[in-house]
């Protein structure tokens, strides 16, 4: 009976190895990024927490483009979405996720220049990785292997202080900031350099009023603001708190120009701020009522098709994102990283759906930018911007 008992587990032993030799090798053994047929990029995004509207812009925007552009070296290309979570660790260990265990060839993200800021060293040497909106210019400085599609801070701090002297005739301005947001707190220092600088007056920011991301109540910070009369108030930062400011301002009687940064542009601070947002200015990258290529057309009359509404700037970034990365890798010939990271550097007059795309020596692209206002509850391309 032993013996029968010994043999019987013998064979099940052997039966058992057999059976797992013919069980296909997970991604990470198998190589991920190029697994036979498919080539596989990952996308970290912030699909929850208080960022999760602007990921969900730049998600649609990838899946889009990987719906119209499937293969490319003849292979079918898989996206592999992971949520950041709108927090800095949670993006660390999305991105490790992505380069460690689903080895993918190319990243694209994140909404949020401090989460694309925290997976810099996780890229670094291993995955070029692509930003979509990530504006900061910390997010590509000193890394070889993170691009982005869109302008940067300082541009765009120009564009908006510019127009605050120029077109609204201000002399004297306030900033409002989320002082624990890299992006808010970069955009506005480049705009109160810029300012000073047109003004040829160093006291010509006469208020700067701190708040942290999630806070409701800014009446403290909006008297500070309204007792040093202000020509116009630059506000950057999220979506949700920027349109909470701007309602609890008009609450208080502060009839100002309210003017923020990229991160306006999204249905949320519309509905957040209602009537009360109704005039605010902001810079953006990409507007559906001036298409600038053929492939801008293509997105638009697709994303229409597709969602039943016009896109966010965001939205045709991600979407170049992807379409960019496709191209370097037919440039490369692979996916090999070095290879993929060495075509996207090259990248020179790229048609994307948000404009021609030239990226400089430090991975940035050199773009327009975008004016809009909020008109009759809805997003109103006013002018277009160009570097100088």
């Amino acid at each position: 009976m032993v013996r029968k008992l010994s043999f019987l587990l013998v064979a099940l032993i052997i039966m058992s190895l057999v059976l797992s030799g013919c069980t296909p090798k997970p991604a990470e053994e198998t190589g991920g990024g190029e697994e036979e047929d498919v080539i596989r990029i990952g996308v970290f995004e912030p699909m929850t927490g208080a960022n999760a509207a602007g990921g969900a812009l730049e998600v649609e925007g990838v899946e889009l483009a990987n719906k119209l552009y499937p293969e490319v070296l003849g292979k079918k290309v898989e996206l592999v979405i992971v949520d950041n979570k709108s927090d800095p660790v949670e993006a660390a260990s999305a991105a490790a996720l992505l380069v460690e265990k689903e080895k993918v060839a190319a990243i694209i993200g994140s909404w949020g220049s401090s989460l694309s800021m925290a997976a810099g060293d996780i890229i670094r040497d291993k995955v070029p990785t692509v930003g979509a909106s990530c504006t900061n210019p910390l997010v590509t400085q000193g890394n070889d292997w993170y691009f982005r599609v869109c302008f940067i801070d300082p541009f765009q701090g120009k564009v908006m202080a510019t127009y605050s002297y120029e077109k609204l005739g201000a002399k004297k301005a306030a900033i409002i900031q989320e002082v624990n947001n890299d992006y808010a707190i970069g955009l506005a220092k480049f705009y109160t350099d810029a300012f000073k600088e047109l003004t040829g007056d160093d006291n010509a920011i006469v208020a700067v009023t701190n708040y942290n991301t999630g806070d409701q109540d800014f009446s403290a910070q909006l008297t500070n603001i309204m007792t040093a009369n202000p020509d116009v108030i630059f506000a950057p930062g999220n979506f949700t708190e920027s349109a909470l400011i701007v309602k609890q301002a008009r609450q208080l009687g502060i009839t100002v120009p309210i003017i923020g940064g990229d991160t306006y542009e999204t249905p949320e601070f519309i509905e957040i701020g209602g009537d009360a947002v109704e005039g605010c200015v902001f810079s953006t990258f990409f507007t559906s009522e001036t298409p600038i290529t053929k492939e801008s057309e293509k997105f638009l009359e697709e994303y229409r098709a597709e969602y039943g509404k016009e896109p966010a700037a965001v939205t045709a970034l991600a979407y170049d994102a992807y379409i960019l990365i496709l191209d370097a890798i037919e440039r490369a010939g692979s996916t090999d990283p070095v290879a993929l990271r060495d075509a996207i550097a090259a990248t020179e007059g790229f048609e994307g759906a948000a404009g021609i795309i030239t990226l400089d020596e430090n991975g940035d692209a050199v773009k327009n930018a975008v004016i809009k206002q909020v008109k009759n509850g809805e997003f109103v391309y006013m002018d277009t911007i160009e570097p100088r």
